[in-house]
């Protein structure tokens, strides 16, 4: 069944319902990948960090039947801090579709290279998208230590974002 799928710019009052998104991807997809005391450690959301961040930049929400269904955004060199999909509608074209609104945006901004720090369980995702590793590197997060990827994606006319298979992409450790 094919998804009611908007993609939109984020409005303050997303606020809830993109920390909500975030806590419920970590808790529910990426503790495939993590243990639960790293889960803990990353599951967290100080609100007003969030406001200020989402206004800061880009940032697209994923809408299907009026439920955020996911987030990411762009900073101006190309970086991706946030990609998270609602663990409901993982492999169902959410993160692709986020991703393509990204890539757009750069490509008119004249950006050549999106990159990312990526979670365990979000590489796969990102690989299918066509981004490679850079390396492996080795984080500390309230007291976790968590294993990420920088990756990247050299992005040219004819820069497409892949298949939809697989598991919601989760990058911001």
């Amino acid at each position: 069944m094919e998804l009611a799928l908007i993609i939109r710019p984020y409005r303050p009052d997303d606020l809830d319902a993109v920390i909500e998104l975030f806590l419920l991807a970590i808790r529910e997809t990426a503790s495939r990948d993590y243990s639960p005391a790293q889960v803990a450690a990353w599951a967290q959301a100080d609100r007003d960090i969030w406001k200020a961040r989402r206004s800061s930049k880009p940032t697209w929400v994923a809408e299907v039947d009026q439920t955020v269904a996911g987030l990411t955004d762009l900073e101006a060199d190309g970086h991706i801090d946030m990609m998270y999909v609602h663990p409901r509608f993982g492999g169902r074209g959410v993160g692709k579709a986020l991703l393509s609104a990204a890539q757009s945006r750069a490509l008119e901004e004249g950006i050549g290279r999106l990159y990312s720090e990526v979670s365990i369980t979000a590489r796969p995702f990102f690989e299918r998208m066509g981004f490679t590793v850079v390396e492996p590197e080795t984080v500390l997060r309230n007291g976790q230590v968590f294993t990420r990827f920088k990756m990247e994606k050299t992005l040219g006319q004819n820069s497409h974002t892949g298949s939809t298979q697989g598991r919601p992409a989760n990058p911001s450790l």
